[in-house]
């Protein structure tokens, strides 16, 4: 493959650019449940149920729609405590985690806050999302060319040699845009009010360039 691009470009300027967009969040997804621990299996099953469906209604209650909530986990796990090389059992733990899915940022911390005054007793994952998540990319790899081109000019000044107009290759490199996960916690969440600041989505996008110079 080295050979065939040398043949093609016999005499090249290889450039990387990077380019780099923001995009403001528009949706939340929240990750939150019930971790329920004890000896007696069937009364933690009644009592996660319980709690998952106070959950649910209170959700809905504030205007999310039912087919924005999903079950995102559900486990039973036998629980050992160790003692002298011996395994002794001590109880299930229980956990039913629901995804959730809101329109917007704004209603983020009042929700959370209403599913832990209904039961809920972990929020594992708060992650934000854009729907102008694709026009950012383009605007990130856009960004990437121009820089790209940027820095193959600034080689050919340095050296005194004449570039191309037009690259003799483009080649795009996996360089992902992300959406941070901006709060995370797996412990219970205390009596104050929760904020959350989703603050901005960034997009990321990286370009190798081949230009012919003579």
């Amino acid at each position: 493959m080295k050979e065939q691009n040398e043949s093609a470009c016999p005499l090249t300027i290889e450039v990387l650019g990077e380019g780099l967009a923001t995009a403001k969040p528009d949706e939340t997804r929240v990750t939150l449940g019930v971790i329920s621990e004890g000896k007696k299996l069937e009364e933690l099953q009644a009592d996660n149920a319980a709690k998952i469906a106070a959950i649910i209604g209170a959700l809905t209650s504030l205007g999310i729609p039912r087919e924005n909530i999903a079950t995102a986990s559900f486990a039973i796990e036998p629980q050992y405590d160790y003692a002298d090389g011996q395994q002794i059992f001590r109880g299930y733990k229980v956990t039913h985690l629901l995804q959730v899915t809101i329109a917007g940022t704004d209603a983020v911390g009042r929700i959370i806050d209403a599913a832990v005054a209904s039961g809920a007793n972990a929020v594992t994952d708060v992650s934000f999302r854009s729907s102008q998540a694709a026009a950012a990319q383009r605007e990130a790899l856009a960004a990437a060319v121009r820089d790209a081109q940027a820095k193959a000019l600034v080689i050919a000044g340095t050296i005194g040699v004449s570039l191309s107009a037009v690259p003799c290759k483009v080649e795009e490199t996996p360089k992902t845009g992300f959406e941070p996960v901006l709060f995370k916690s797996a412990m219970p969440v205390g009596d104050a009010a929760t904020t959350i600041e989703p603050g901005s989505l960034s997009f990321k996008a990286a370009v190798r360039v081949w230009y012919v110079y003579a």
